[in-house]
């Protein structure tokens, strides 16, 4: 079925040649049920009127969108996974389907697959994805961007009818095919595969790509220069991203270099989780036995994926202005994570030190007090202001001690800021719209159970609900 609608389509990837991907075919599949498609963000992309069949033939059938690749893209790239080096990578259960224009900025977008069948990198895997983990998935994007984390959009979820065998839950488990929409899929990982191949000529390429495509303020005249720039604002995006995971209080889980993209936005969702308390080693993934992909180890292993990063462009660049933008990192992680904790608090800075002495106060707090990490956030969203409602809420008690005292008095000095919605619905309630691991079991079981998707749809609609109290309601 043709796409008849306003859409900007493009093959942009395809410019870089047959080095950096490889045309495949998406799997046939016994059945398509659509679970979700995200109709906040179709608009953005003209695909809004598309109708239910439509929408599977382009996301189940995978149906060409017209004036995109006649064939999806499996692309090629390596990576280090827990810090160990593996040149066997690569799109081995998805691929770039479509490329399309963001029609309010002009941004390039791209729609990627998770679970669209087998590829050349599949290493002999089934290239499937189960329904339960498209649900996580969709689950996470919607939860992160309501809280402001700049993250990919999961863009539908199809259920494809087969019985899948997986060793880490219960098997035989039903099948879904998932689409998301992020601005590029070019990892630090397509990197690390040139320079692991000794293809210099190519890292050159993909830089330029990667600067006029998605990054065009950091061209400059001279490539040395250019790697710097492009670097530069690449580790800015990354220590954003950094910094609203952390005050979302949002573990990944699975920080390979491979799952870093250079323009800064989370994606690739597998054992995520949202801290409960503020604990530095909560971790998200039961195989995770050392920690070393621990909540409070995020910002350090961010910065070690940039080195890698780094250590690509040395064919093409000064080795001692690439050390200098790598040691920017930490400050602007820093200074980033101030600018979002105020965010989250929904009040204006009262100053550099003023700021950095709330921060620092209510981090304290939480992780001495055990107070919960989000109904905390929720119940001061306002800052002093919102007192009488952080009294009569569940944690007022641990807001009567003297461990509290330090943040109460910073918070005083603090005003709300001019589109903080304090008197939101939302933050009238009481409590906090959560994402802990026991409400994503919770809204699974009737689902793998009864076939329900009632609590699905409804947490839906509750995440969506926060997220315009947060004012993220339009994308």
């Amino acid at each position: 079925m043709p796409v008849s609608h306003d859409i900007r389509a493009s093959t942009a990837h395809a410019g870089l040649g047959g080095d950096f991907f490889d045309p495949v075919d998406a799997a046939r599949f016994p059945r398509h049920d659509l679970r979700f498609r995200n109709d906040r963000w179709a608009p953005r992309v003209g695909l809004e009127g598309l109708t239910d069949g439509e929408w599977i033939d382009h996301f189940g059938r995978f149906t060409p969108i017209p004036g995109s690749f006649e064939r999806p893209l499996a692309l090629r790239y390596h990576g280090h996974q827990f810090r160990t080096y593996n040149p066997d990578l690569g799109d081995g259960r998805g691929f770039l389907f479509a490329q399309l224009h963001d029609r309010s900025d002009g941004r390039l977008l791209d729609l990627g697959t998770k679970g669209s069948g087998r590829t050349p990198w599949s290493r002999g895997g089934d290239g499937r994805l189960t329904l339960k983990g498209g649900v996580r998935e969709v689950l996470a994007t919607e939860m992160l961007e309501a809280l402001g984390v700049e993250t990919s959009k999961s863009f539908s979820l199809i259920e494809t009818g087969e019985d899948l065998v997986r060793g880490d839950e219960p098997s035989p488990t039903r099948s879904s095919v998932l689409v998301r929409l992020s601005h590029s899929h070019i990892r630090i990982g397509t990197f690390q595969r040139l320079l692991f191949l000794d293809e210099t000529d190519n890292i050159g390429r993909l830089l330029d790509h990667c600067i006029r495509t998605y990054i065009p303020d950091a061209w400059r005249e001279e490539r040395p220069a250019r790697a710097a720039a492009f670097l530069e604002e690449v580790v800015q995006r990354v220590a954003r991203m950094g910094a609203q995971w952390m005050v979302a209080g949002f573990v990944h889980g699975v920080l390979n270099s491979d799952n870093i993209n250079i323009t800064g936005e989370s994606f690739d969702y597998g054992p995520w989780r949202f801290l409960p308390l503020l604990d530095p080693a909560f971790t998200a993934a039961y195989f995770d036995q050392t920690g070393l992909y621990a909540y409070g180890r995020q910002p350090e292993t961010l910065a070690w994926n940039l080195t890698r990063l780094a250590e690509c462009l040395v064919p093409v660049a000064d080795t001692p202005a690439l050390q200098a933008v790598l040691d920017g990192f930490e400050p602007a992680f820093h200074r980033m994570f101030t600018e979002e904790a105020l965010r989250r608090l929904g009040i204006v800075s009262a100053g550099p030190e003023a700021d950095a002495e709330l921060v620092r106060a209510l981090w304290s707090f939480l992780r001495q007090s055990g107070a919960p990490f989000e109904q905390t956030l929720f119940d001061w969203y306002g800052g002093g202001l919102a007192a009488p409602r952080a009294a009569s809420g569940p944690s007022a008690p641990l807001y009567a001690t003297a461990d509290f005292q330090p943040v109460r008095v910073a918070l005083d000095r603090f005003d709300p800021a001019p589109d903080a919605r304090t008197d939101h619905a939302y933050f009238t309630g009481g409590q906090p719209c959560t994402m802990l691991i026991e409400e994503v079991e919770a809204i699974w079981d009737p689902i793998a159970r009864d076939d329900d998707w009632t609590m699905f749809y409804d947490k839906v609609a509750a995440i969506r609900a926060m997220g315009e109290a947060y004012g993220r309601a339009t994308p």
